[in-house]
């Protein structure tokens, strides 16, 4: 079997609607230089539907005040709607409290929040941190800054010509300096699911903690965060249909009980003198400041009509879409699918022999046809492949077969022009 046709499984044949969900999607009416918008790229940013935009515009038009700092009646309706979208995240991922939920600001600023939390209170001199060559660069950069401020290392799991992690390496790496191990569950630039849970019980049987990048696997399948045991886990409402500028940060209650907070001010703290400042408990420990309150309320909102149409469909529905591209892109001559990994979601990312893929994108949009080029902020991932970027198509639950037919036609038409 070759890598290509170890990743193509069996179609699963379900009452799926695809039709009627995209109805819901009022920027799909959308025409690029008169052509039908085909968006695949929801990696960097999936699309609102009509529910979560119309809880936006109510909040903001019959709801809107700040929250835990007044008894009037708007205040109080904003503090119950951001508290409910915090327990409605809770339930979502299967987190034990609702505390254990940190709205940040995007898995960067989750990511970070650790790093400045816990990294800098207990990651030392002479410290080793576990990354892996898959990283985007927001789990790369903070740990490396925090590794230069302490004088810690940073070790790396090294993966295959696939996209996968190579496992044996990666238990190979722990000694009794390794302090943390942070590591993403899908790749934005692959699409390889990588073995979290397995990668979890490792290090947690060595006595190390373990924070999950989930950014790329939470739009696409179910997560329970107390099945898989992870210290952290970090995911974005951007990329799951609710709106920028909003994130999620869960962890353990224990731990981020000892972690020192990331950033000052308002809400954080119990009481304030210029002798002593007492922080808030848990969660408000970690949101200083007014917080992003529509943005939080919009993302319940997305969490909602995720969990109306329900994940397991979500999955198989865009594994199908994923088989069937993956099938159709390898006919085309030159053409070659960078990631092959045996465990994928709707990532396709693909270099055009003798074209950049710039030229690749820039062809496609006239088409009407929305796709990522370039190295995905994911350097690493590029160089160990020896090549500069890739063109990427993510697939979502909205789109559909002809909207691939479109993109594999695009290609086609690029590779005239081109070659």
């Amino acid at each position: 079997m070759t890598p290509v046709e170890s990743i193509l499984k069996p179609q699963i044949v379900s009452a799926f609607d695809v039709e009627r969900i995209r109805a819901d999607f009022p920027i799909l009416k959308l025409k690029v230089d008169g052509k039908p918008l085909i968006y695949l790229d929801s990696a960097a940013s999936g699309q609102m539907p009509q529910p979560v935009i119309d809880r936006l515009v109510s909040y903001q038009t019959t709801q809107h005040a700040n929250i835990h700092r007044a008894v009037h009646y708007l205040s109080e309706i904003a503090t119950a709607e951001f508290e409910s979208a915090r327990r409605k995240l809770q339930h979502f991922i299967n987190a034990r409290e609702d505390r254990e939920v940190i709205f940040t600001s995007g898995t960067t600023d989750a990511i970070n929040l650790v790093m400045h939390g816990y990294g800098r209170k207990f990651i030392g001199a002479g410290d080793e941190i576990i990354l892996t060559t898959l990283e985007h660069h927001s789990n790369i950069v903070p740990w490396q800054m925090l590794a230069e401020e302490k004088g810690a290392k940073i070790r790396v799991v090294p993966i295959n010509d696939a996209g996968e992690l190579l496992l044996d390496e990666y238990e190979q790496l722990f000694n009794e300096h390794t302090r943390f191990v942070s590591v993403m569950h899908v790749s934005n630039a692959l699409g390889s699911i990588n073995p979290i849970k397995q990668m979890i019980a490792f290090a947690h049987a060595r006595g190390v903690p373990v924070l999950i990048d989930g950014a790329q696997a939470v739009p696409h399948m179910k997560i329970d965060v107390q099945d898989l045991d992870c210290d952290f886990y970090a995911f974005s409402g951007h990329k799951m249909c609710g709106p920028t500028g909003i994130g999620i940060l869960y962890g353990k209650a224990d731990l981020l009980e000892q972690m020192q907070p990331f950033k000052g001010g308002g809400d954080m703290i119990l009481s304030v003198t210029f002798e002593k400042t007492i922080y808030n408990t848990i969660p408000q420990k970690f949101e200083a400041g007014t917080p992003p309150i529509a943005a939080a309320i919009g993302f319940g909102a997305a969490v909602d009509y995720l969990s109306e149409i329900g994940m397991e469909a979500i999955a198989t529905h865009e594994l199908a879409l994923l088989n069937y591209a993956t099938e159709q892109i390898c006919r085309i001559p030159g053409v070659r699918i960078i990631g092959t990994a045996s465990l994928k979601t709707a990532v396709l990312s693909f270099v055009v022999d003798g074209v950049h893929p710039h030229d690749i994108g820039t062809l496609l949009n006239q088409e009407g046809i929305a796709v990522r080029t370039g190295h995905h902020c994911a350097q690493p991932v590029m160089q160990y492949l020896k090549i500069p970027a890739t063109s990427r198509a993510s697939f979502a639950f909205y789109n559909n077969m002809a909207e691939v037919d479109t993109l594999v036609a695009g290609i086609r038409t690029a590779q005239n022009v081109f070659v």
